[in-house]
């Protein structure tokens, strides 16, 4: 029997549909969620996601902003872009889009972001708080829509074993902090593999939830799947055949639950950045 698809894109629908009764709130109390974007160069990939977030601002009432700029902006250039953007009280929340140009560091730039209006909650500060379980702090957001799409098919994460297989700074790493959390992550117990793990295939044939998050199309293949699992693939890669996940198609005939690339966790990750967005835009409206 085939497996569950975890559609992305219903449950993000249902999200904003939540948001935007929420949006409609924080109107009545004059107060209208703001969210920037900071886009560097002109890559193809960064263009289509940025226009996606802004397209979805506007489908639920949020006032957006888009900074963009050459790929040879200096950094000195940005980083005062970021302190206009700090200083905005219209801004609730703004991200740099990831890549930047090499003659950038991400680092330094994300370091500079007011933590309290880091949308994509990848600030160090922020990262932090994740790793002390803390709330009311932005959360970065592909692990938040791991989560939430898991939990809105009713997929069981509590004292299920998941094994991840990525350790980046956006999705593995801060997922495996997240899952692991005893309350709002779901309380799992968290294996993390790479592509440099020894015996690959007998980790993730131990795991219940297995998520895909390298980057290498293809790579999770069928027999290193147990039977039953839930699948998810957040890794993205571009090819001549087009868009590409982790996962390859032979695991939809073994896992019970897969979450493909595309319609997966990708819209859960815009979903969840309007999510800190207007939940950044409440925390504004309390303090008023």
């Amino acid at each position: 029997m085939a497996a569950k698809i975890l559609d992305g894109k219903a449950a993000s629908a249902a999200i904003r549909d939540e948001l935007r009764e929420r949006v409609a709130k924080l109107a009545e109390q004059g107060v209208t969620p703001g969210l920037a974007t900071v886009l560097i160069g002109d890559d193809e990939g960064s263009q289509v996601y940025v226009r996606m977030k802004h397209k979805a601002c506007a489908d639920i009432g949020i006032h957006s902003v888009r900074e963009d700029h050459p790929a040879d902006v200096s950094g000195a250039d940005v980083l005062r872009v970021i302190e206009t953007l700090n200083a905005d009280p219209a801004i609730d929340g703004y991200l740099i889009q990831y890549p930047v140009p090499d003659h950038l560091d991400y680092g330094t730039l994300i370091q500079a972001v007011d933590p309290t209006k880091d949308a994509d909650g990848l600030h160090p500060m922020n990262l932090g708080h994740l790793a002390l379980g803390a709330r009311d702090t932005p959360r970065p957001c592909t692990p938040l829509g791991v989560v939430a799409l898991l939990e809105r098919n009713n997929v069981p994460i509590a004292g299920r074993h998941v094994v991840i297989v990525g350790r980046g700074p956006t999705a593995g790493r801060p997922l495996a902090m997240l899952l692991s959390l005893k309350e709002e992550g779901g309380n799992a117990t968290v294996t993390q593999c790479h592509t440099g793990t020894q015996f690959l295939p007998e980790h993730t044939r131990s795991a219940d939830i297995l998520v895909a998050a390298a980057g290498k199309p293809g790579m999770i293949t069928a027999d290193m799947v147990k039977p039953g699992a839930a699948v998810v693939d957040i890794g993205i890669s571009r090819t001549d055949d087009g868009i590409a996940g982790d996962v390859a198609p032979d695991v939809v005939d073994v896992a019970a639950w897969l979450a493909p690339v595309p319609g997966g966790v990708g819209p859960m990750t815009i979903a969840m950045l309007l999510r800190n967005t207007v939940e950044r835009a409440e925390q504004r409206a309390s303090r008023s």
